[in-house]
């Protein structure tokens, strides 16, 4: 009897030590830079949540903050202790500190601003990196933080949560609508003083738009009053997106898919669940589920839509604007 118990416990050792058991009992620790928004606490409790056995974990976090953003320098507290008293995420003083700690980052600040300059050393220590909307303050910027990432070969995206919005995740996966022939788009669009118009909220809507539509917008044209934006784009072949943005009145998600088979509406939000999947599958395979290419796209092309504000609602062309960027990276 003892030698059977004996024989037993060094198999229950042999197995635990095997390589496929240590993978598998392997957590993928994940760091959070930027705690001043409620991303990073519904994010963490996603996350960690036992039951979802999804081996990852929120591990820990660096506060960051923006003091001329009241949104910014009114809520990191609140978040930074939430995170360390109810998830027990160790809160430390640096990126490099954290990036030490950790396997993967969220670079989560609400200020787009200083998202260049926080996704350096995360880039630099080989993380992989998702960067929460607007993955940066200017279109510059943003092309930097991609030229960073593929001159180090570190997969890097970034994504509103509105992308896995129902209606579009399933006219993606099936072909009821068929052929995109058009898309019109609304969201909430508060504005932010220190940011492209759209950058700051408008950037929901816009990622809805090109979810369906894809990339190929040639050109955009920009509509502005005190409660509405109204933008225009047309895409290549001759295909027109649309995106109204909302400031007064009933505040919503919406999609209107235009299709050869099919039209198709929809104001059903999926919640954050839907991108935070992406993001765990994302740190588990490092394969990225946007294309750079495509949020480069989004971002000329709210860019473009400052500038056609400027040229009174004239056409303003994407390429024109990615190019412009890329003089003052």
């Amino acid at each position: 009897m003892k030698r059977n118990i004996l024989l037993m416990s060094l198999l229950a050792i042999l197995i635990a030590l095997s390589p496929a058991a240590q993978a598998q009992q392997k957590v993928f620790r994940i760091g959070i830079i930027g705690l001043d928004t409620s991303h990073v606490t519904a994010f963490t409790k996603f996350i960690n949540d036992p039951a979802k056995n999804n081996g990852c974990k929120v591990v820990a976090g660096y506060p960051g903050g923006s003091p001329d953003i009241h949104d910014s320098a009114s809520r990191v507290e609140k978040f930074t202790e939430e995170l360390r008293d109810k998830y027990g995420v160790e809160i430390v003083g640096s990126i490099e500190e954290l990036c030490q700690k950790v396997d993967g980052v969220l670079l989560e600040s609400v200020d787009g601003r200083p998202h260049l300059a926080q996704a350096k050393p995360v880039i630099a220590a080989k993380k992989p990196l998702f960067i929460d909307k607007p993955i940066a303050g200017n279109l510059a910027d943003v092309l930097e933080i991609f030229r960073l990432a593929n001159e180090n070969t570190v997969p890097c995206w970034s994504s509103s949560s509105l992308r896995y919005a129902p209606a579009i995740v399933e006219m993606k996966e099936t072909d009821t609508v068929g052929q995109v022939l058009g898309c019109d788009v609304f969201s909430p669009c508060s504005l932010e003083e220190h940011h492209p118009d759209l950058y700051w909220y408008g950037v929901h809507g816009v990622e809805m738009l090109f979810t369906v539509m894809g990339t190929g917008c040639e050109t955009v044209r920009r509509v502005q009053t005190k409660d509405c934006e109204f933008v225009v784009g047309i895409w290549k072949g001759g295909r027109v997106g649309t995106y109204r943005g909302i400031r007064t009145g009933k505040s919503a998600y919406g999609v209107t898919i235009l299709g050869t088979k099919a039209i198709v509406q929809s104001d059903k939000y999926g919640g954050y669940e839907p991108l935070v999947d992406e993001i765990i599958k994302f740190f588990k395979t490092g394969k990225v589920p946007v294309p750079q290419e495509e949020t480069i796209e989004i971002f000329a092309f709210m860019s473009a839509a400052d500038e056609s504000k400027v040229k009174g609602g004239a056409a303003v062309s994407i390429p024109e604007i990615i190019e412009k960027a890329k003089m003052r990276q």
